[in-house]
């Protein structure tokens, strides 16, 4: 028999605005500590120095620093998931403008605390690469609802097939520069490689599919 993975008790969400700001304040020195130093780095007596809370207010939220962790990594991936979707919905009503902003949202969005985030997909094992799959699959969705209203402009003979393609594309190339040593840093750098990732995706959506040696 096959048993199920241990998976990390969820932690308790805050149902006051009050709890719900210092959980947001006790993440964000998670963060900003993770960043820095790493996952090892994180304590939980540093993120309670940080952010200026008790220790003891962070255990009573989190079992452990693991739980800590888990709940870093999720409210990262849906802090991607807001952003990207809030782009979309203020891009240039084209196939290029939403192209153009999905290219941006990720980029910019992957260079958030761009060394710590592959760091929490590839140490927290098989549970944040599942977490991880979900964003991805969520990202997906918003960019072809965002297009939808624009396929007549896509010129391939498959053009979902094609506005799929180009959009596993985008985000390939912006996860892998998350990730490259020499990777595009800076506003200026990030807004060229941004704009190029766009129009190369533009440029494949309208070009008509070339013939096929038989």
């Amino acid at each position: 028999m096959i048993q199920e993975p241990e998976r990390a008790a969820a932690y308790r969400e805050p149902q006051q605005a009050r709890s719900a700001a210092t959980l947001a304040r006790v993440l964000r020195a998670a963060e900003e500590i993770a960043a820095a130093s790493g996952l090892e780095g994180l304590t939980i007596a540093g993120v309670a120095q940080r952010a200026d809370v008790a220790v003891g207010t962070i255990y009573r939220r989190f079992q452990d620093k693991e739980q800590l962790i888990t709940a870093l990594s999720e409210r990262m991936l849906e802090r991607r998931e807001e952003y990207v979707a809030e782009r979309l919905r203020a891009a240039e009503p084209s196939l290029s403008g939403v192209m153009d902003a999905y290219a941006h949202a990720l980029l910019e969005s992957f260079a958030d605390s761009s060394s710590l985030f592959p760091e929490l997909l590839r140490t927290r094992g098989a549970r944040s690469l599942d977490r991880g799959a979900r964003t991805i699959t969520e990202l997906h969705r918003l960019l072809l609802e965002a297009a939808d209203p624009y396929t007549d402009q896509i010129r391939r003979s498959r053009p979902q097939q094609a506005l799929d393609t180009a959009a596993r594309a985008v985000l390939g190339a912006c996860f892998h520069n998350s990730l490259r040593p020499d990777a595009a840093t800076g506003d200026a750098a990030r807004r060229r490689y941004a704009d190029e990732l766009g129009e190369m995706a533009t440029a494949y959506l309208r070009t008509p599919d070339r013939p096929r040696d038989p």
